[in-house]
């Protein structure tokens, strides 16, 4: 599986609510970005993020999604619900890959 393909499987999983399917395509040392936010380190705190946030499964519309080397770039937009109301951001996120595996996000988040 490509690294594009392994990022589409990863956030059909999300996009499920299986965050547990989701996290098997992360390494153990995964770290996550958030760019001007916070950063999480290892499949536990994103384990635990995901559980906080994403109670309901996000809606994502990706618009491009690009490829090269260890590296694939997805930009678009997704949808949290919280309390019953969805609030929708536009993101671009750099996903690096280490053996076949999502090691480090790097997130660009901004609420429209």
């Amino acid at each position: 599986m490509n690294n594009k393909t392994v990022l589409e499987t990863a956030n059909a999983a999300i996009s499920r609510g299986d965050h547990e399917t989701f996290l098997t395509f992360c390494t153990d040392s995964v770290q996550w970005i958030f760019v001007g936010d916070r950063v999480l380190s290892g499949k536990e705190e994103v384990r635990r993020y995901l559980s906080e946030t994403y109670k309901i499964p996000p809606k994502f519309d990706v618009d491009l999604m690009i490829a090269e080397r260890d590296y694939v770039t997805a930009v678009g937009k997704i949808s949290l619900s919280e309390n019953d109301k969805w609030t929708e951001y536009d993101y671009c996120d750099v996903w690096k890959f280490e053996n076949g595996l999502m090691a480090e996000l790097k997130a660009f988040v901004v609420e429209k």
